[in-house]
């Protein structure tokens, strides 16, 4: 699975020219993406192609009744069965989208460990994501959210967690975008990432409300939480 994220890397500027994001939405640092934030994600527009957007962490589909009745529970979605399961299958089939960040948090035996790659470049989730609109009131803002594909873990990441996100190559972004790309292509893409390294860090990512860049101190530095 995953549970926590960074988008950790300090230029604003690097992210802007390696994702088209545009200029207007704010880059911040973010040492504890948490469910429920809003994350930093690309999306396919039809009339502009792909454009930088806020997306919300926990995907609400379109039918759902009550944004409140999902959301935490669809954090993720199985790679394998992606294209069956309601919540996440028109999704699939037509709003994929690029979830920003440059690395992500796995826990064994207590301790947080924190994945990135082998060269601490930025990279993009496999995402999905919906609009949710309510059917009574329409006074009250769509919901844009999202949700992270993950897959059988491998490398580093097997030794602490059976599942991790999928990472997508770089030149593999833009057909994860394209709605035109068909089904099989798309599975093929959703395979584990190489070259990654994981090294323990800070207790104090624990807490989902703590954003601060103390955590991704090593351990031994790290205040007990």
């Amino acid at each position: 699975m995953c549970g926590r994220f960074t988008l950790a890397t300090p230029d604003p500027s690097q992210i802007r020219a390696r994702f088209p994001i545009g200029e207007r939405l704010e880059v911040r640092c973010r040492y504890n993406v948490a469910p429920g934030d809003d994350v930093l994600a690309v999306v396919h527009s039809r009339d502009s192609g792909p454009k930088g957007a806020l997306l919300r962490w926990g995907l609400v589909p379109h039918w759902a009744a009550d944004p409140r009745d999902l959301g935490v529970t669809t954090i993720n979605a199985r790679a394998e069965t992606v294209a069956e399961r309601p919540a996440f299958r028109d999704a699939f089939a037509r709003r994929r989208c690029l979830i920003v960040a440059d690395g992500f948090y796995e826990w064994s035996a207590g301790t947080p460990h924190w994945i990135t790659r082998e060269d601490g470049a930025p990279f993009a989730f496999a995402g999905l994501w919906a609009t949710w609109r309510p059917r009574t009131d329409d006074a009250v803002e769509p919901l844009r959210s999202c949700t992270i594909v993950t897959t059988a873990a491998t490398g580093p990441v097997r030794a602490l967690h059976d599942r991790m996100p999928v990472i997508l190559p770089r030149d593999a972004e833009e057909t994860w975008l394209d709605p035109e790309t068909p089904a099989p292509e798309l599975h093929e893409l959703l395979a584990p990432a190489a070259a990654l390294v994981a090294r323990p860090v800070s207790r104090a990512v624990n807490d989902a409300r703590h954003d601060a860049p103390d955590c991704l101190d090593p351990p031994e530095q790290a205040a007990l939480f």
